[in-house]
C-alpha cells in the first residue's frame, strides 16, 4: 500500500503534518476530511526498501492462494502459528515468498501479530488480504478467514485467466498480420519495384505509389516511427499516473466501445466478490468499503464507493448513493438494498458476483467470436491491397508488350 505525507489544518486552524498508508490519494483525502481536517497537501512518498526479499521476482496470485489454503488447513488442524509459517516457508517454491515468510515468522516469534507482520509487504499482501487476516485474528477464526481468502484469490485468478486467454488468440492474429504486412512491404515489394524499373515502367498507379511511399518510409525512416512509439508509450504512462490522467483513463475504460461493457462487468464482479468476502469475515462495512474502493482498480467506481461510504457514515443506507452514482445497474442496487434490509447482504453480494462472472464469460465468448472474423477480414483486405498494388504495374507492362507485338 502506498505511503503518503500530508499537511492538514484542524478546527482551530493549527497546521499539522503526518504520514499515512492508503490505497490512493483520494481515499486518504476523504478519510482526513471525515476526521474534521482541512487537507492542504498530500504527496506520495518513495517506498522504502522492506527487506532483502525485494528484487527476487514477484509473487503470483496462485502462490498466495496455495499459501492461504495450506495455512488454513494447518491452523484448523491445531498447528501453532509459528510452526505453520515454518512449514510454509520450507514448502513454497517461490524464492521471494520464501524469504517473506521467513521474515514474517521472525516477526511473529518476536510477539508481533500476523496482520501487522504482513503489512511490511504491501506489494504482496494488499489491504484486502491484511483486513481479512486482522478480522480473523480479532474474531478467533483465522482458519476461516484464510479459507475465504484462498477462495477469493482463486476466483479472482480464474476471472483474470479467462480475460487473458480470451485476448490471447486475437493478439496472436494481430501480431501475425503485422508481421505478414511488414514482410510484404519491406522485402517483397522492393524486389517487384526493381523488376518494374528494369522493364522500363516509369509511371505507377495510385495504389502502387501509396504502397511505395509507405515502404520507403519503413525502410529509410523507420527510426522516426520507433521514436514516436517510444515517446507515446512514455507520455501515456506518465499521464495515467497523474490524478487527472487516471480518472480520464478509467472513464475511457468504462465507456470504450465493445470493451467498456466488459471492463464494467469485471469491475462489478470484483466489487461484489470483494465486499461480500470482507463482510462475511466480520470486517466493519466502513472499513470494507474503503478497502473495496481501492480493490476495484478503477477510480470512477472507487469514488462512487467512497461516496456511498460517506453517506453510510452519516446514517444512510448503501443502496441510495450507489443508485445516484449511475455506475451501478438497477439490479445490483436493488439486490444490495434487499440484502441490507433482510440482513443477508453477504450472500446477496455473492449472488451478484456469480451473476457478473457468468456475464463476463458470455461477453468474452461473444467478443472472441466477433473479433476473429473481423481481424481475418482486415488481414485479407490489407494483403489483398498489397497484392493488387504490386500486380497493377505488371498488367501495364503486359499491355505494352501486347501492343508492341501487335504493331
Amino acid at each position: 500500500m502506498p505511503n503518503y505525507a500530508y499537511t492538514v489544518r484542524d478546527a482551530t486552524g493549527q497546521v499539522m503534518q503526518g504520514t499515512s498508508e492508503a490505497e490512493n490519494e483520494t481515499i486518504l483525502r476523504r478519510r482526513l476530511s471525515e476526521q474534521g481536517f482541512d487537507v492542504s497537501e498530500i504527496k506520495q512518498t518513495k517506498a522504502r526498501a522492506k527487506s532483502a526479499a525485494s528484487g527476487l521476482g514477484r509473487v503470483k496470485l496462485n502462490d498466495l492462494a496455495i499459501f492461504c489454503r495450506q495455512f488454513s488447513t494447518m491452523i484448523d488442524a491445531g498447528v501453532s502459528l509459528v510452526r505453520c509459517l515454518e512449514v510454509l516457508g520450507e514448502q513454497t517454491t517461490n524464492p521471494k515468498l520464501k524469504r517473506i515468510i521467513a521474515d514474517i515468522q521472525s516477526e511473529v516469534e518476536a510477539g508481533q501479530t500476523l496482520s501487522r507482520a504482513l503489512q511490511k509487504y504491501p506489494n504482496v499482501f494488499n489491504s484486502l488480504f491484511i483486513g481479512l487476516i486482522r478480522a480473523g485474528e480479532v474474531g478467533g477464526v483465522l482458519e476461516e478467514s484464510l479459507q475465504r481468502l484462498s477462495q477469493f484469490l482463486e476466483s479472482d485468478q480464474k476471472l483474470r485467466r479467462k480475460v487473458k486467454s480470451a485476448m490471447t488468440y486475437p493478439t496472436i492474429i494481430a501480431v501475425v498480420a503485422v508481421a505478414i504486412v511488414l514482410l510484404l512491404v519491406t522485402f517483397i515489394l522492393p524486389k517487384f519495384m526493381t523488376l518494374f524499373k528494369d522493364l522500363g515502367v516509369d509511371e505507377f498507379p495510385a495504389p502502387t505509389q501509396i504502397l511505395m511511399g509507405f515502404s520507403n518510409f519503413l525502410l529509410q525512416q523507420w527510426y522516426y516511427m520507433l521514436a514516436f512509439v517510444i515517446l507515446f508509450v512514455i507520455a501515456f504512462r506518465i499521464f495515467i499516473r497523474t490524478r487527472v490522467g487516471t480518472r480520464i483513463y478509467d472513464r475511457i475504460k468504462l465507456q470504450a466501445p465493445v470493451f467498456g461493457k466488459l471492463n464494467h462487468k469485471v469491475a462489478l464482479a470484483r466489487f461484489s466478490r470483494t465486499l461480500g468476502t470482507l463482510l462475511e469475515s466480520g470486517v466493519p462495512i466502513l472499513q470494507a468499503l474503503e478497502t473495496v474502493a481501492g480493490a476495484v482498480a478503477n477510480q470512477i467506481i472507487g469514488d462512487a464507493i467512497l461516496e456511498a461510504r460517506a453517506r453510510i457514515r452519516e446514517g444512510d443506507k448503501i443502496g441510495e448513493p450507489l443508485q445516484k452514482s449511475k455506475i451501478f445497474p438497477p439490479m445490483v442496487v436493488q439486490m444490495i438494498s434487499i440484502g441490507e434490509e433482510s440482513g443477508s447482504l453477504d450472500p446477496m453480494l455473492s449472488k451478484i458476483a456469480d451473476f457478473y462472472e457468468a456475464e463476463v464469460d458470455a461477453a468474452l465468448e461473444s467478443l472472441t467470436a466477433a473479433i476473429e472474423p473481423v481481424m481475418i477480414i482486415c488481414l485479407g483486405g490489407a494483403v489483398g491491397f498489397i497484392v493488387i498494388s504490386m500486380f497493377l504495374p505488371l498488367v501495364a507492362v503486359v499491355n505494352k508488350l501486347t501492343e508492341a507485338g501487335g504493331g
